[in-house]
């Protein structure tokens, strides 16, 4: 049984938005996950009640609410009883096993990472995204938490990220490769083709270096690279799976054929549309914490923060702390 903390606060759309989820994982999961909310009761307590989940959620009190556009640092310095805070230390103090939120990605970093701290051997947690791929998912990370990593941070993320698809995902021996511009061992920065070096030297399956063409394909299953990269790598993919849909529905719109192949085709469409739906991979875990907290699209519907909730779940259930203290240690030893 997981026991799950969402903030109540985080996001675009929020309450609203996190209520109905917590509605459809209480459905759908019953006894097999406590679920919380922390934030203002006043202002929560009256939405679960309309939801009838006031007896099924429990709320954690927090009076104060953090911005989307608020600075890290203040977030950090002037908000203590913020739902984050209060969220990141129920999870430090062992009350509850994973915090959830959808709320300010560089304030939830500064504030997991002074509360919860990170796991040995880990220097800069990094933020694990999930895309859709021909072999069914790659994970990429980092994605936004480290803005310039050395070849260090990018050996921990790729023990990180091995780590989180064997325990999260059942891949046995994922691939791991680094995101680079070639795949030949001369191309790169120094300190990719230094980071291409000491993951080598890893027990992981690594493949070496993969390029943007490889993230779709079946070839890797963990693709590691800073967090700039990652980042724009991430939003590039997103701004153009919006396009294509958005292409795809207006010519399958704009004249009477077009729309009837278009009723012809509307099953296959459907599907496509899923795998292609962020919501279904949302929910991004920071990796490295010593306690598990996910980070939600800020824009998040109630189904992707239905998935981050999930993402959580699978954390807490696969024990993913301990094998990446086991991985680290072993790192550090040789």
């Amino acid at each position: 049984m997981s026991r799950i903390l969402v903030d109540g606060h985080g996001g675009d759309h929020a309450p609203g938005v996190v209520i109905e989820a917590l509605e459809r994982a209480h459905r759908e999961y019953g006894e097999k996950m406590v679920l919380g909310i922390v934030g203002q009761p006043d202002v929560l307590l009256p939405a679960l009640q309309a939801k009838g989940l006031a007896e099924a959620v429990q709320i954690v009190a927090a009076s104060e609410i953090i911005d989307m556009c608020e600075s890290p640092a203040n977030a950090l310095r002037r908000k203590k009883d913020s739902s984050m805070h209060v969220g990141a230390r129920m999870v430090r103090d062992g009350e509850w096993d994973a915090l959830v939120s959808a709320g300010n990605t560089g304030a939830l970093m500064a504030i997991s990472k002074m509360i919860l701290k990170t796991l040995p051997g880990v220097d800069r947690p990094a933020i694990a995204s999930m895309i859709p791929a021909e072999g069914g998912k790659t994970l990429l990370l980092d994605a936004g938490a480290n803005v310039d990593s050395s070849s260090e941070h990018l050996t921990q993320f790729a023990i990180m990220g091995s780590c989180y698809m064997q325990a999260a995902e059942g891949i046995a021996s994922p691939r791991v490769g680094v995101l680079n511009i070639g795949s030949e061992d001369i191309k790169g920065t120094d300190v990719v083709k230094m980071a291409v070096s000491s993951i080598g030297q890893l027990d992981l399956n690594f493949i070496g270096n993969v390029e943007g063409t490889d993230l779709f394909g079946d070839k890797v299953d963990v693709v590691v690279c800073d967090g700039f990269v990652g980042n724009v790598a991430l939003k590039t993919m997103e701004g153009v799976a919006h396009f294509l849909m958005g292409t795809l529905k207006q010519e399958l719109t704009s004249s009477l054929q077009a729309k009837l192949g278009m009723l012809l085709a509307m099953g296959g469409m459907r599907r496509v549309r899923q795998r292609l739906n962020p919501s279904e991979y949302n929910g991004a875990p920071l990796l490295g914490l010593n306690g598990m907290v996910v980070k939600s699209h800020g824009s998040a519907d109630a189904l992707g923060f239905f998935r981050a909730i999930e993402v959580a779940h699978r954390e807490v259930e696969s024990g993913l702390g301990s094998r990446i203290v086991e991985s680290m240690n072993k790192w550090l030893e040789d």
